[in-house]
């Protein structure tokens, strides 16, 4: 399929997945309408929620090879992206590479070598360090002590999420995007129906994540819980994963001396608020960390359900007039640069990119 010059093209979904198509079609000439069941502002996308990591190396372990080879790509795409939108007054970059940092307590040293293996097995020339004792202090001056062995996988990155969502939307709205938020919607190829009335385009895009579950069987949610604290008594460089038998804690730095914290996945559409066990597991594992962080203040606890399909990954499905994106579970920020220029390849009728089979339709429930 190949859009003609300015063409009438709606979007379903306010997220990430939804804000950076929309930015992109608005870039090469077209009319676009966004629509978002709740706020643009503050969002209840699970890219809202989410840590904002890029990091191919931590995901090949667990995931799929293709959530490795797509997440190279993002690598290279989001400064690029990064590059043509208004930067937030915020002092901190919206993008960083410094690479993250796995550590593991003495008795869990078994997780970090398991790792190590399982990494060369998939990637034989990742790039990464062992670092000892005085080395770990160094490179994070504030961490535990107590820790003598760790990892450094080099080239992994980390994003500015929320501000990165704000700096979307002010993008769309100096381009011109048409905007409806509070605005739940059903689709059909080239029509978009509101609680009002019916609209028709040249072509429709579905990303609406979860949201989409009402005509999309398929998808199914994933219920994430995040902590948000603050602190001056802690500086993190990098994202700093703590191995653990159990899950693996995150902690990824933010602006302003705050910080996300998360590794709960629970095959769960709740959307209650975070719950004792995780609240206790997250804290305890964090003042483990770094005991520095016992005075951090709690200012957010947050929950959201990841897009997944069965596999765990996106898939896009094309049709005349309808393109359904979805499915990027935990991974949104690693693999969005790819599903985005998948479908902006496909619409522009350019040669298919090299990670376009691993974007083949969803499969169905059994």
């Amino acid at each position: 399929m190949t859009l003609t010059a300015h063409a009438r093209i709606a979007v379903a979904g306010g997220g990430l997945l939804g804000r950076l198509l929309t930015w992109q079609l608005l870039r090469r000439g077209h009319s676009v309408s966004l629509y978002e069941a709740g706020s643009l502002s503050e969002p209840k996308a699970a890219a809202w929620t989410a840590a904002g990591m890029i990091a191919p190396l931590s995901e090949v372990v667990v995931s799929e090879r293709s959530a490795y080879t797509m997440g190279l790509y993002a690598l290279a795409q989001w400064p690029e992206w990064l590059a043509s939108l208004p930067a937030p007054d915020t002092g901190s970059p919206l993008f960083s590479r410094n690479g993250s940092l796995l550590v593991a307590h003495s008795q869990d040293l078994s997780e970090l070598r398991q790792f190590e293996q399982e990494l060369h097995h998939q990637v034989q020339d990742a790039r990464y360090r062992r670092l000892y004792g005085r080395e770990l202090l160094d490179l994070e001056p504030d961490l535990n002590p107590q820790f003598q062995q760790g990892l450094l996988l080099e080239d992994e990155g980390h994003l500015d999420n929320r501000n990165v969502l704000r700096a979307l939307l002010a993008a769309l709205t100096a381009l011109g995007a048409e905007l409806h938020e509070h605005t739940p919607v059903s689709l059909a190829p080239q029509c978009v129906t509101t609680e009002r009335e019916t609209h028709r385009y040249d072509l429709v895009l579905d990303c609406r994540g979860v949201g989409a579950k009402a005509q999309h069987s398929a998808v199914r949610g994933v219920r994430g819980e995040v902590l948000g604290v603050q602190t001056t008594e802690v500086t993190l460089q990098r994202p700093v994963r703590l191995m653990h038998p159990r899950y693996q804690l995150y902690v990824v730095p933010k602006p302003n001396h705050c910080f996300v914290i998360g590794a709960t996945q629970i095959e769960s559409e709740d959307l209650s608020p975070v719950s004792l066990r995780s609240s206790l597991e997250l804290s305890s594992a964090l003042y483990t960390l770094a005991p520095a962080f016992a005075e951090a203040r709690i200012i957010d606890q947050g929950v959201n359900l990841r897009p997944a399909f069965m596999d765990n990954m996106p898939h896009v499905t094309k049709s005349e007039g309808l393109i359904t994106a979805n499915g990027l579970f935990r991974h949104g920020y690693l693999l969005a640069p790819a599903v985005v220029n998948h479908i902006l390849a496909y619409l522009d009728g350019e040669p298919e990119l090299p990670f376009a089979d691993d974007l083949t339709p969803a499969p169905e429930n059994p």
